[in-house]
């Protein structure tokens, strides 16, 4: 964490007026404020396609055998009371009233099995679903390029994946089925009030367009509340991911207070973005209920007048109170499901967001496959830049012969890292070309190309599992004794073994029961294991003592021998002993040749090992 970002964020921490949503706004965080369209919906339930023609005909029939069921009741009841209960002619009949009771259950019974069966088989449907969207986001992302995670922080990546793919859980495995069943349903009631008597049933009928007034001038607010919402929980997420990984460097300078004092201000605003969407979101059950209010005094009232003038009897009113109840409970289960559904809406505009990001580095239409190589490998005036305009290569111009060791010196910002970063092809440059056995890199499939080269770095990354895990993910078919061969060869097998359960002991995220040089000799081990042609060291050595580094050199005089190697580092030690020194300075190549013929030319290189030893 720099100077200035520390600044900043004390300055946010100690300032109350200073509104956090200010801070920190990525580039995909931003409020998406788009349309609603029908055409994204689709996209969205287009994921339900593949279990169509499986499930979706039998849960439409368990719908509308429910629906139908649910609409018989209320008629039924109506019947009783007229024909039953206190029928024209002043005789109730206590046997049709049983008949009538023995047909209200029976219909209520398949209306509970048809519920069941439909509930099931929809979780069913939204669950793979939901694994079906979530696998297909994990796999796009896997196939993003560096460019992509450069503009974009951790935590906010990992929002998407989990948070944002999870709201959309309830739209499948009951929103969607519900909208439907409620929408079968209106229908359903409103024929048959026009059909008992229609005068009545216009006249309750006429509450319905308030309630559609009022949801088209709320939907655009509420919709862009809960963006608001997705987006200060990504920007947490993001920070949580950030505060933890750098939880040495808060506590090392002892930022702590500063550092909660920001979260809260973040988590603060978080809260009041989600009252705000709530408090709207709230606002539609009242309003809801106020029409139905409103529907219900028309019924009562002009019913009454009906049955003043003999127009309907008691039990058709009690009928439609029936069908009026049930009309407003799934017209105010719209109105919750409306707002269930800009939230989901909101979450996939953030999902599709990303899985319309193309990357930056693709293979060609006609790629084709990179041969086995031999690792010559020739940059022909390479100009590449992470931004436009700032050029961090400058026409660079090297010649490197199969089996080489090509070591990379200069000044941080020099372009070293730049270099090895283009050779595995994880940015593409802006002119020139970089070619290896005489292919361009940008003619070859990017998997073919990479399978041929190994990495390793100065942070090297360890995954949660046990040791010959990490090691094996250089190859992963390869056997037990290749894995302990490879360690053996890097010198990581004496460590190893005296660890409680050898190579099957379990190392958490980033290795942490591991000390960096430990995690260091894994790398190698893991990048060995792959056998490549062409070996990349960066920095690799840097975290690793004096005694550990000897024996690492010896052996990587015979791990090296035949392959093409690029070592990036300053240590003298690691670099003299290169069949060939690049010196580089603002991107450009400022000298070239062995160690000690850029010691007597006494240049850019002398000046850095001179300055080495000064501070020995």
């Amino acid at each position: 964490m720099n100077n200035t970002s520390i600044d900043s964020r004390q300055k946010v921490a100690d300032t109350s007026s200073v509104r956090v949503e200010d801070r920190f706004v990525y580039q995909d965080d931003e409020l998406i404020d788009k349309a609603f369209n029908w055409k994204q919906f689709s996209r969205l339930f287009a994921y339900i396609k593949p279990y169509g023609k499986q499930l979706l005909p039998f849960i439409l029939l368990m719908m509308v055998l429910g629906t139908i069921t649910k609409l018989a009741v209320p008629f039924i009841t109506g019947a009783a009371i007229d024909n039953a209960i206190q029928p024209a002619n002043g005789q109730p009949s206590l046997k049709l009233l049983y008949g009538l009771t023995a047909l209200a259950l029976g219909l209520y019974l398949i209306q509970w099995v048809a519920n069941a069966y439909r509930i099931k088989y929809t979780n069913i449907i939204g669950q793979r679903v939901i694994y079906d969207l979530r696998g297909d986001l994990f796999t796009h992302i896997q196939r993003l390029s560096f460019s992509f995670f450069d503009k974009r922080p951790a935590g906010s990546v990992l929002v998407r994946v989990t948070n944002d793919v999870n709201s959309l859980q309830d739209l499948f495995t009951n929103g969607a089925v519900n909208v439907m069943i409620d929408c079968v349903q209106l229908l359903g009631i409103i024929v048959i009030l026009l059909l008992i008597n229609w005068k009545l049933g216009l006249a309750v009928i006429l509450t319905v367009p308030i309630m559609f007034f009022v949801s088209t001038k709320l939907r655009k607010v509420i919709r862009r509340s809960w963006q608001e919402v997705r987006m200060k929980n990504s920007r947490i997420n993001s920070h949580l991911n950030e505060s933890i990984q750098g939880i040495r460097v808060t506590q090392a300078y002892t930022q702590e207070q500063q550092n909660m004092k920001y979260f809260d201000n973040m988590n603060l605003s978080s809260k009041q973005s989600w009252d705000k969407a709530s408090a709207l979101n709230q606002m539609f059950g009242p309003l809801i209920e106020i029409t139905g209010g409103l529907g219900s005094m028309i019924l009562f009232g002009f019913g009454t007048m009906l049955i003043a003038s003999g127009e309907i009897e008691i039990g058709i009113l009690v009928a439609f109170a029936n069908y009026v109840s049930n009309f407003w409970d799934p017209i105010n289960r719209l109105g919750n499901m409306y707002n269930q559904l800009l939230v989901a809406m909101a979450s996939s505009e953030r999902i599709f967001e990303f899985m319309d990001e193309q990357p930056s580095v693709a293979d060609k239409p006609d790629a084709k496959p990179l041969p086995r190589i031999r690792g010559d490998i020739a940059f022909h005036h390479v100009v590449f830049e992470y931004e436009a305009g700032r050029p961090a290569l400058k026409g660079i111009h090297l010649n490197v012969k199969a089996g080489q060791s090509i070591a990379l010196v200069g000044y941080t910002g020099s372009g070293k890292s730049t270099i090895i970063n283009l050779i595995s092809r994880f940015y593409d440059i802006k002119s020139g070309s970089i070619t290896i056995d005489g292919h361009d890199i940008r003619d070859v499939t990017i998997e073919s190309l990479r399978s041929q080269i190994s990495i390793v770095l100065q942070d090297t990354f360890i995954f949660s599992g046990t040791i010959r895990d990490n090691i094996r993910f250089g190859r992963l078919g390869a056997t037990d004794e290749e894995v302990e061969a490879a360690a053996r060869a890097v010198h990581a097998h004496t460590f190893i073994e005296k660890l409680p359960k050898g190579y099957d002991t379990e190392v958490e995220e980033r290795g942490s029961v591991l000390s960096m040089g430990q995690r260091q000799l894994l790398s190698f081990a893991r990048a060995l294991l792959a056998d490549p042609r062409i070996l990349i060291l960066d920095e690799a050595t840097a975290s690793i003592d004096t005694e550990t580094e000897l024996r690492i050199q010896e052996a990587l005089k015979v791990l090296l021998q035949g392959r093409t190697s690029f070592i990036v580092a300053h240590r003298l030690s690691t670099i003299r002993h290169a069949d060939h020194i690049v010196v580089l300075d603002h991107g450009e190549i400022r000298e070239e040749g062995s160690h000690e013929e850029l010691i007597q030319h006494g240049g850019v290189y002398n000046g850095l090992i001179e300055a080495q030893f000064r501070f020995l």
